[in-house]
C-alpha cells in the first residue's frame, strides 16, 4: 500500500522501481532514504536516495556503508547497506511504502518505522552533493 503523506526527512521506505523504468535505470524494489522536505508545490512527490545490500563496483566517493540497529526486516536485513548517493529520484507516493515487518496475530500487516540518525543523514547529504559535482558544499552540512 502506498504512503499517503510526505514522510519526515531521513525516513527509510521501500520504493518500487520496477514499473515504467528501463535499464540502465534502476528496475528493482529497494530501500530508500527520504532526503526532501514536504514541498507545497510538489504534492505527492518525494525525493529519495537508494540503498543497496550489494557493494558498488567500482566504489566511488558518493558511495558509503551504513548500518541500522536493529537491522531492517528481511529481505532488507543485511548487516551493512550501501548508500548510492548517485541514485537520486523524485518519485510519486504510489511507488513508496513503509517497510513491511510481518503480520500480527490477527493477520493484519505490520510495519517497521525506521529513520537514519542525524550523523547518517549528514553523510547521505554529503554523498548526494558529491554525486552531482557539488562537493565544495559539503563543508556547509
Amino acid at each position: 500500500m502506498a504512503i499517503k503523506e510526505h514522510p519526515p526527512i531521513g525516513t527509510v521506505l521501500i520504493c518500487d522501481f520496477q514499473t515504467d523504468f528501463r535499464l540502465p535505470e534502476m528496475i528493482k524494489v529497494r530501500p530508500v532514504i527520504v532526503i526532501s522536505p514536504k514541498i507545497s508545490g510538489r504534492p505527492g512527490l518525494c525525493t529519495v536516495v537508494a540503498l543497496s545490500t550489494t557493494p558498488p563496483d567500482p566504489k566511488m566517493p558518493f558511495h558509503a556503508e551504513i548500518s541500522f540497529t536493529p537491522n531492517l526486516p528481511p529481505p532488507w536485513g543485511a548487516e551493512k547497506m550501501w548508500v548510492k548517493g548517485d541514485m537520486i529520484y523524485a518519485v510519486g507516493f504510489h511507488r513508496l511504502d513503509f517497510i513491511r515487518s510481518g503480520k500480527d496475530i490477527n493477520g493484519k500487516r505490520t510495519y517497521s518505522f525506521v529513520a537514519v540518525s542525524a550523523d547518517q543523514l549528514k553523510l547521505v547529504r554529503a554523498l548526494v552533493l558529491r554525486s552531482i559535482g557539488l562537493s565544495s558544499l559539503t563543508k556547509n552540512l
